[in-house]
């Protein structure tokens, strides 16, 4: 559930996350408290107990806690900028220093449509993840447990029985993971294909009116479409059915634990303001997974194009040569010697090319339509990297 790479990334992010967490935690706190006084509230009206004193204190608590929760929902949410900003810079500036690192051959690791969604759309669904995802997936797990010790003294059989329905969420979510991951990278992977046909054949159109297959362009695209939409509602279906599993089970926690409380206060085991407390706070042993769940989707999905982009920076860099280039006052030419090249073992592209280009003249390669002439360019202009080029005094 946690991408350690990616956690590791941008150490700076997990500073805000910690703190997005921490405020959580206290605006739980905060919400015990209130709960605890109007439970105390309605236990002294029901008793015939209640005071003027009781009432103006369980008022001036709860408009201090309503104030102290809009304060801390504030900061939540700046906290949760600051966590997102790091690591979608961190991210970006890494992809740019690669792109610059492997020159114009960096579109032999990653097409420049790719790079561009995952960059941009991609990256900026981490902002969920670190904004959102992280911070909630610690405080899931720290909620239920303060939430269990505080209504321990109330009734130990009620706080027991939410505690133990709690962990059903995260088997949910646990059991939808893998599966999800696996479409989550095929929907990716249908994504960038879909944004690099079209990038390639809106750069070539021009020509396929030229040669009048742009009809068979179109067909193409036509057919890419309908399979990314058919992935989209995969993705979209299985996110709706685990949110219903997960709906069910925070749902059916909840009354579980109402439905206990009723029928232990029935049976004298806990009195009024203490059954009011487990009422109130039934569905907050629950809520934390929920949204943990709701945010789980979109947050895989940014870490699934995190790892594409990781795959991206990961790829072999070509060596840097070890011979100055010559001086451009002196006299040089560019030699090919012997050039093979093939794109795929099963068609070769170039066999045995010699190519001699002195300075200040002017070359023009001529050929058949495949015959290699691109190739040849984008070899010279470094775009394809290849050892058989060099730099020689004339």
């Amino acid at each position: 559930m946690i991408n350690k790479r990616l956690v590791s990334f941008a150490p700076e992010s997990m500073r805000f996350v910690a703190l997005n967490f921490i405020l959580q935690l206290a605006g739980l706190s905060a919400n015990i408290v209130m709960i605890f006084y109007v439970s105390s509230l309605f236990e002294g009206m029901f008793s015939s107990s209640v005071t003027g004193d009781l009432v103006l204190r369980t008022l001036a608590v709860v408009l201090l806690v309503l104030a102290v929760r809009f304060f801390l929902t504030k900061y939540e949410t700046v906290a949760s900028f600051h966590a997102s900003k790091f690591i979608k810079l961190s991210l970006r500036t890494a992809v740019f220093r690669k792109i610059g690192r492997l020159g114009p051959s960096y579109s032999e690791k990653a097409s420049t449509a790719e790079l561009v969604q995952e960059t941009v759309e991609g990256i900026d669904q981490l902002e969920t993840y670190f904004g959102q995802y992280l911070p909630q997936f610690f405080y899931a797990l720290a909620a239920p447990l303060v939430l269990f010790f505080v209504l321990l003294p109330v009734n130990a059989l009620c706080a027991a029985a939410l505690l133990v329905c709690v962990p059903l969420i995260p088997v949910t979510i646990a059991l939808v993971q893998t599966f999800a991951k696996r479409l989550l990278a095929k929907y990716w992977g249908q994504y960038t294909k879909l944004g690099s046909s079209f990038l390639e054949n809106l750069q070539g159109l021009t020509t396929l009116k030229i040669y009048q297959t742009d009809g068979l362009k179109n067909e193409e695209m036509n057919r890419e479409s309908e399979e990314f939409r058919r992935i989209t509602m995969k993705v979209l279906t299985m996110q709706l059915n685990s949110i219903s599993i997960m709906d069910l089970t925070a749902y059916g926690g909840a009354a579980l634990g109402i439905i206990l409380s009723v029928l232990q206060f029935s049976a004298g085991n806990v009195s009024l303001g203490g059954c009011l407390m487990i009422i109130l706070l039934s569905a907050d042993f629950f809520i934390p997974m929920r949204r943990l769940g709701s945010f789980f989707h979109i947050a895989m999905n940014g870490a699934s194009a995190a790892d594409r982009i990781f795959s991206f920076l990961d790829s072999e860099e070509p060596a840097d040569g070890t011979e100055d280039f010559p001086s451009a006052d002196g006299e040089f030419q560019i030699q090919i010697e012997g050039l093979d090249f093939s794109y795929n073992p099963e068609r070769t592209i170039l066999s045995g090319i010699d190519m001699t280009f002195s300075k200040g003249s002017l070359t023009a390669i001529v050929g058949e339509s495949g015959s290699g002439k691109s190739t040849v360019a984008k070899i010279l202009c470094g775009m394809i990297p290849a050892r058989c080029v060099s730099f020689r005094p004339e």
